[in-house]
């Protein structure tokens, strides 16, 4: 009896609290997958809108862009048609204008001889006889003279009538001169816009790279973080660091409507220290080559090809006086620069 009752005082029931236990479990486990699915479902909505207001303004701009393609292509015809309209007026102008010099050519050498047939008539007048034949010349002098003068006023009215006209079509010219500048400026803006884009973008994510520096609106790439010394080969720091710009470009293009005529320049530069190699007989062949170089690594990663332009420079165009270690360092280098073609 006394071993039972010891045996019955030490056995306990762990039973509810291994399911209490499990129930705060389940309970907390549910609580995640509530909190999981209300923000997956927030997602996918904020995203939804965000896809469908992209696409609504994709779709603004492209038809913006065609309405400026099509009022560009009227313009262009219209100047086109002002231009050999004021050709075809100065023209008709010049031949107006050599036949009434030839009027009144003809017009003071009639009125010359009508001066000396009034003298030979005064002669005549005074002995009170002229013949039928000198009558009969000063009537036909008369008439010349007359017709001349009328013809040199209808030349002289359509002279005046023409200057009019070219007045007029010149200030046409002059509208669609101004709606053309207009719509360059607008281009220059948005042009501009991307450019700053693309300028900020690329800074934030290169800005962790010390060695890459930004004067004005342009990127400066070290030679040395993208190529071994004398060499036009990338190497694989300089390929990852292209990576990024490759990306941010991409991500900008898309932007881009395709009626603006941008292009990225990639500017190679060398120090002031000669090269002269089988490969490389001078500074420009190393600098082009290496222009050349990022050029079809970025149209490996999918930059399009006739968007980009490869320069070399050689040694003429320093950044920093000297030559000091530092100063040739900083003149070693590649240029990036998004404008226009």
């Amino acid at each position: 009896m006394i071993g039972s009752k010891r045996r019955s005082r030490s056995t306990t029931n762990v039973w509810p609290g291994y399911v209490d236990a499990l129930s705060a479990l389940l309970m907390l486990v549910i609580f995640m997958l509530l909190v999981y699915v209300v923000s997956q479902l927030y997602l996918s909505q904020t995203l939804s809108d965000r896809n469908f207001e992209l696409a609504r303004l994709n779709e603004r701009l492209n038809e913006i862009s065609q309405l400026l393609g099509l009022e560009q292509s009227k313009n262009e015809a219209l100047a086109q048609q002002m231009t050999e309209t004021q050709d075809r007026s100065e023209e008709l102008q010049q031949r107006l204008e050599v036949t009434r010099n030839q009027l009144m050519q003809q017009t003071a050498t009639a009125e010359a001889q009508s001066e000396r047939l009034a003298n030979l008539s005064d002669e005549v007048s005074e002995k009170d006889e002229l013949s039928a034949s000198q009558q009969s010349m000063i009537m036909r002098l008369s008439n010349q003279i007359a017709s001349l003068q009328a013809q040199l006023s209808q030349i002289t009215a359509a002279l005046k009538l023409q200057k009019e006209m070219t007045a007029e079509k010149e200030g046409e010219l002059e509208n669609v001169s101004r709606r053309l500048n207009t719509l360059l400026a607008e281009r220059v803006n948005q042009l501009e816009q991307y450019q700053s884009e693309f300028f900020s973008r690329l800074r934030d994510i290169l800005a962790a790279n010390e060695n890459i520096r930004v004067v004005g609106d342009r990127f400066l790439l070290p030679s040395e973080l993208l190529f071994a010394s004398g060499s036009a080969q990338l190497g694989q720091d300089g390929k990852r660091e292209l990576d990024k710009l490759a990306q941010v470009l991409l991500d900008v293009v898309d932007s881009i409507p395709d009626d603006i005529d941008w292009i990225l320049r990639i500017d190679g530069h060398t120090d002031l220290i000669p090269i002269n190699t089988p490969q490389f007989p001078s500074n420009w062949e190393l600098s082009t080559a290496r222009a050349v170089a990022v050029v079809r690594y970025l149209a490996e990663q999918g930059v399009p090809e006739r968007r980009m332009v490869a320069a070399g420079f050689g040694e003429f165009f320093p950044v920093a006086s000297g030559t000091s270690p530092d100063a040739l360092q900083k003149n070693r280098r590649i240029e990036l620069k998004l404008t226009d073609r």
